[in-house]
């Protein structure tokens, strides 16, 4: 797999003058021109780029999947996620990528806490739609960030990076408005999950693939799984892992109160390699262990 180390190596590939700053740099799409390189057929980045683009047409694939790179306007990647490019079918159109390098968070609070911004984990056709308004908004951080770049001295990375959060802090609050908005409601949302989860154990696939995953539900669902945990949190306050945990415990309850099969039969048919994991989630989510709760039924 082709990596892409450097901010300047990523400038030479867009056919860009070298950046001003070594470990931050704002592209202006308009002004790139992919080159002809074998780099694009399958690469990861050592950086996080944040793209805004207006009429940007292609195909990005990430893993098997194709995504069309026009779908919403403002995307997210995290460095070392292998992406696939078809360039002669790829028009950047205009707006910005931000891309900097994570030496460049280093002894910054942004440092440990860039992992918290799931969107970074998001596919492609999860991107943002924003309004003119919002546009212009993040446009105004971007351009400020550019200019900081012009000079480099001792206040640069505090600026920047302080001009970096405010753009995540506003892509946050853009997710969350958009996951209210979006045409799935709560109980649409929901309602999916319960289906795909009870189809899970009915179809017995517990014995071929073991312990329902996110994976599972948010294939199912054409979602990453960080997008779903994000919509369902938004929605009813847990994310996908809390409700498979809610989901085994409501199936694990039904086969001790209604059967006479063991605790280790249980926690196996539920997926569980081990009695003890499924024994501890239950005394964890119920406050009562398994052959305690079904003592109230005999």
């Amino acid at each position: 797999m082709n990596a892409i180390k450097s901010v300047s190596e990523f400038h030479r590939l867009l056919s860009l003058p070298s950046p001003r700053h070594p470990l931050v740099s704002v592209i202006n799409l308009s002004q790139s021109i992919f080159l002809e390189d074998e780099v694009w057929k399958g690469f990861v980045n050592r950086f996080y780029c944040v793209a805004l683009k207006r009429e940007a047409t292609g195909k990005i694939r990430y893993g098997q999947q194709h995504y069309d790179y026009d779908k919403g306007v403002l995307s997210f990647t995290a460095p070392n996620q292998v992406q696939y490019l078809d360039i002669h079918n790829m028009e950047c159109g205009s707006g910005y990528l931000l891309i900097f390098h994570p030496d460049f968070l280093l002894k910054h609070p942004l440092a440990g806490s860039i992992g918290n911004y799931g969107f970074f984990s998001y596919a492609v056709n999860e991107a943002l739609h924003l309004s003119a308004e919002e546009e212009d908004d993040l446009i105004t951080i971007l351009d400020k960030i550019h200019k900081e770049c012009e000079h480099i001295d001792k206040h640069t990375q505090e600026i920047i990076l302080s001009q970096i959060e405010l753009l995540l802090s506003y892509s946050n609050r853009f997710y969350e408005r958009q996951f209210i908005t979006r045409k799935n409601n709560n109980y649409e949302l929901l309602a999916k999950f319960e289906q795909l989860a009870d189809h899970y154990f009915q179809s017995n696939q517990t014995a071929q693939s073991g312990l329902l995953t996110v994976q599972h539900i948010a294939d199912q669902m054409n979602l990453s799984p960080n997008y779903l945990s994000d919509l369902l949190r938004v929605h009813t306050g847990q994310n996908t892992q809390q409700h498979i945990h809610e989901k085994l415990i409501e199936k694990a309850k039904e086969q001790l109160s209604a059967t006479k099969l063991t605790v280790s039969e249980i926690a196996f048919a539920l997926g569980f390699e081990h009695a003890q994991s499924f024994s501890t989630l239950f005394r964890k989510k119920t406050q009562m262990s398994p052959l305690k709760f079904r003592q109230i039924f005999q």
